[in-house]
């Protein structure tokens, strides 16, 4: 199209309605494609949160349901098997399907809220660090350079033995235990935030410290305190499922997957089903967990943005 200005000037101007229709869904398609894994992952990892969710109604039977006569049943598909019970039964008759359906809901629950309390402590002393710097900074390091160093497990078996085992005990443990990498990574986003022009420009105005660093810079951490989230839920499910292998997470009969492979550990060579199928729940979802946090982070990322 053209166009005349105000000084007789020809402009040449594009057709809009021709560009709202081609462009942005072929940029939107062509992005969404480059996200393939994510997105499959995601869906993935819809149904698994949905499947826990509503486990009381999609579960075949009740997961602490013993039945002694059905004890070591085999999967459906296996010789010996029922549809009664899909992927079998445990060595003391229960189903295994819905313990692990179950189980999603122990190491879902443990993953979110151990995340939730490590991102709140480990984001407030990185801001605090990062901004004042001086003796704050120092301080909090040198707790950050302590807790690195301190072995995960004895820091597991000295507050399960006192507090003893249980899922509020599992998530202050992996909550405690986390903090520090958000706060490394906060501290060094915010040493470089705190030195641009719209934060001193904030200063020379006036505003108060608490202002500046939740107003001005939190804002524009956001993007990387949900990527390293997103990718911690994972590497939480593993630990809990570590601990509660060891004995020392979620107690029987309570059904939690990695209680679920140290009871299986025993059957391995017979009936393989019991460890397996508990492990390949945990496999799936981390791995779909951390395909989610690695699209995820491309999409944030301006660079990425093609």
């Amino acid at each position: 199209m053209k166009a005349v200005s105000a000084r007789g000037e020809v402009i040449l101007e594009a057709d809009e309605p021709a560009a709202l229709r081609s462009g942005p869904p072929r940029l939107s398609l062509r992005r969404l494609w480059r996200f393939k894994w994510g997105v499959a992952a995601t869906v993935i990892m819809l149904t698994i949160v949905g499947g826990a969710v509503c486990a009381p109604w999609i579960s075949p039977s009740n997961p602490l349901a013993v039945n002694i006569q059905h004890r070591l049943g085999p999967p459906a598909w296996m010789d010996g098997g029922t549809r009664a019970h899909v992927l079998g039964t445990d060595q003391v008759g229960r189903d295994l399907l819905s313990r692990v359906i179950y189980g999603g809901r122990v190491s879902l629950v443990i993953g979110v809220a151990a995340v939730l309390v490590s991102s709140s402590i480990g984001v407030l002393l990185g801001l605090a660090a990062g901004y004042f710097a001086g003796r704050v900074d120092w301080t909090i390091m040198t707790l950050v350079n302590v807790m690195l160093t301190f072995p995960f497990v004895l820091l597991a078996l000295a507050v399960i033995a006192v507090l003893g085992p249980s899922l509020v005990n599992m998530i202050i443990v992996l909550g405690v235990a986390d903090w520090p990498l958000y706060a490394r990574v906060i501290r060094a986003e915010t040493m470089a935030i705190r030195e641009r022009e719209f934060i001193l420009a904030g200063r020379a105005l006036g505003m108060s410290h608490a202002r500046i660093v939740f107003r001005q810079i939190l804002p524009n951490l956001v993007s990387v305190i949900v990527v390293i989230a997103t990718l911690q839920v994972a590497r939480v499910i593993i630990l809990e499922s570590f601990l509660s292998f060891l004995g020392l997470g979620v107690q029987p009969p309570t059904p939690a997957w990695g209680n679920m492979l140290g009871e299986g550990r025993v059957y391995m060579l017979n009936s393989w089903w019991i460890a397996t199928f508990p492990g390949l729940a945990i496999f799936v979802t981390t791995l779909a967990i951390n395909l989610m946090g690695n699209a995820l982070r491309d999409w944030l990322d301006p660079h990425m943005k093609l």
